[in-house]
Order: structure tokens, then C-alpha cells, then sequence
């Protein structure tokens, strides 16, 4: 039995935590709220990431830290403030542990998303969020301590709620609700099943050692917003909901305001656009697949459905 540190209880940290405890092996989950499953290999603790001597504490004897934080906020200037300083104390906390940091990474970096990205695509994005991602990923590529990042493109799947796939979008599926769309409800694009990335996490920490490795989770092949919905109309056995397009300009111009619409204007080309990962080196590399489209789905109806009859007060109708 190995142990593993996971810092953050969201969807990525959850998941990982609870497949690694699932595979037999020992893990602790830290957060500030001492959240997490609730498993006999899994204890929760009360610890501040960017608290170093806490921190160090928690992740003695670890093999692999999983980084899977997020900023308190979706802003340029909350990531700017909160996630390099934090990402600085687990590299250097792990370093002097011996562990390997994994980090579940995004697609904010790429300098062509209108172009196939794939592990060897240039990462060279230089302003807002996307750069932030980049010096991120240039202070993990300088660090001495050895690291992975596993590149994912959006979320889908139990647990996923702050997601295009997430709560935008299946519960009204589910409840018969037209969608509001970002962008184009017909441009390719790519969604990552959130198990995918957890199990790529995992076995990427089992490779041999490396400095600096970029790997990407096992994603399908890209599907458009019409197509996903579809698909999961078809699987919940309902009539596929009314879409309606919220153009990239008009997310500008509200921007111009608005400062919340102007973080979320400043990644509308990812949908007024193609946004196509490649995942086949990868997938090569650590011998995973993605997960069946229709299997992945069906996992997903059944933990929002749970989710939203655990909403309904009781006794009503």
C-alpha cells in the first residue's frame, strides 16, 4: 500500500482520491474544510495548501501530491494572487519529501486552440487567464522538483457542477429547460470525462520520474454542444432541449461593464471556434482509453439525478 497526498475537494481531488482508495492504497485529503469522501483509506484534514509547514507535515511519506486547488475565484486577478504562491509551496514541500507533484491542467495555455492540440502544441499564451497558465507551467518546468501536468479540455461527470457540461446544462436537460449556450451550439469541441482525467493522474504519477512532463487525459473525440446535449436527452429518455447561442460579442460587450462577464468574454473563442484536444500520444503512454461516450453519460444522469431528488424538500410533489 502506497500513500498519496490530494489537495482539494472538488471534482478532480474527489475523484482521485477515491479511485486511488479504491485501488487499496492510502490517502489523505487535504482542504481548508476537512471535505472529502468518506472511506477507510481516505482521512481528512484540516490544511491550508498555501501554508507551508502545515502543508509539509501533511504530505510526509507521500509518494505523489495530486494538486487539484482552485482559485477562490474565476479572475485573472484572483489566479494571479492566489495560485502561483500556492503552487511555489507544494513544489517545494514535495521536492524535499521526494514526491512527484501532479497537476490537472487545462487548455488556457495553448497559443493555436484554432488548430488539433496536442502534447506538442506550443503553450505559449501570453495574457489574462491564459497566461497565468503559462507562467504556471513555466514555474513547474523550472522547479527542481518532478512534476506532471495532465492537460484536460472541459469537464463532464459526477461531480462536475461549475462546467459547461455541469449544472449549465444537465439539469435543464433533465427538467426540460432550454440551455443558455456560450458561443456556438454546432463548433466541435472537446470535453473531458472527469474519471479520465483522475485514472490519467494516477498513472501518470506510476511513470518513471521526469523534470517536467505534459501529457494529455483520455478525451473523445470532440462533439458540439448540440451533439452532447442530444446525447444526453437520448440517454435520460427525454426530448432534447431548445439551445440558444449566446454569441462571443455579446459576452464583449457586456464585458465592457461587467466585470464577471468580461472573465468569462475573455474564453468565448473556445466556443465560437473549434476547440479540438488530441489525446493519442498519451493515451499510448499510459495505456488508458476513454471512457465509452454512452458509459460515461449514464454515470452522469445517475449521480444529477440522485443530486437533484436529494434537492426536493420532502413531501412535496
Amino acid at each position: 500500500m502506497s500513500t498519496y497526498a490530494v489537495t482539494g475537494a472538488g471534482p478532480v481531488g474527489w475523484t482521485t482520491a477515491e479511485q486511488l482508495a479504491a485501488r487499496g492504497d492510502s490517502v489523505r485529503i487535504l482542504t481548508r474544510s476537512g471535505s472529502g469522501p468518506d472511506h477507510p483509506l481516505i482521512e481528512r484534514r484540516r490544511v491550508d495548501a498555501s501554508d507551508a509547514s502545515a502543508l509539509e507535515a501533511a504530505v510526509t511519506g507521500a509518494a505523489t501530491v495530486f494538486h487539484c486547488i482552485h482559485a477562490s475565484a474565476y479572475s485573472e486577478a484572483a489566479w494571479k494572487r492566489e495560485l502561483p504562491a500556492a503552487e511555489a509551496v507544494v513544489l517545494e514541500a514535495a521536492g524535499r519529501q521526494g514526491a512527484v507533484v501532479v497537476f490537472p491542467e487545462s487548455l488556457y495555455s495553448y497559443s493555436r486552440p484554432d488548430t488539433v492540440m496536442t502534447e506538442d502544441s506550443e503553450r505559449a499564451a501570453d495574457s489574462g487567464k491564459r497566461g497565468v497558465r503559462t507562467a504556471l507551467l513555466a514555474a513547474r518546468a523550472a522547479s527542481a522538483t518532478d512534476t506532471v501536468s495532465v492537460v484536460a479540455s472541459d469537464f463532464f461527470g459526477p461531480r462536475v457542477r461549475t462546467a459547461h457540461a455541469g449544472e449549465r446544462m444537465v439539469p435543464a436537460i433533465l427538467q426540460g429547460k432550454p440551455i443558455q449556450l456560450i458561443g456556438s451550439a454546432d463548433m466541435p469541441h472537446s470535453f473531458t470525462y472527469i474519471p479520465d482525467l483522475a485514472a490519467a493522474m494516477i498513472a501518470a504519477a506510476d511513470l518513471p520520474r521526469t523534470r517536467d512532463r505534459i501529457l494529455h487525459a483520455p478525451t473523445l473525440p470532440a462533439l458540439t454542444q448540440r451533439e452532447l446535449v442530444a446525447a444526453f436527452a437520448a440517454a435520460a429518455g427525454v426530448r432534447a432541449p431548445k439551445l440558444r447561442g449566446t454569441p462571443g460579442w455579446t459576452l464583449r460587450a457586456l464585458g465592457a461593464v461587467l466585470p464577471s462577464m468580461r472573465e468569462l468574454a475573455e474564453m468565448t473563442y473556445q466556443f465560437d471556434l473549434p476547440f479540438v484536444m488530441d489525446s493519442t500520444a498519451s493515451t499510448q503512454v499510459l495505456g488508458l482509453e476513454p471512457t465509452a461516450l454512452d458509459a460515461a453519460i449514464a454515470d452522469t444522469l445517475l449521480w444529477w439525478r440522485s443530486e437533484l431528488d436529494a434537492a426536493v424538500p420532502s413531501g412535496s410533489a
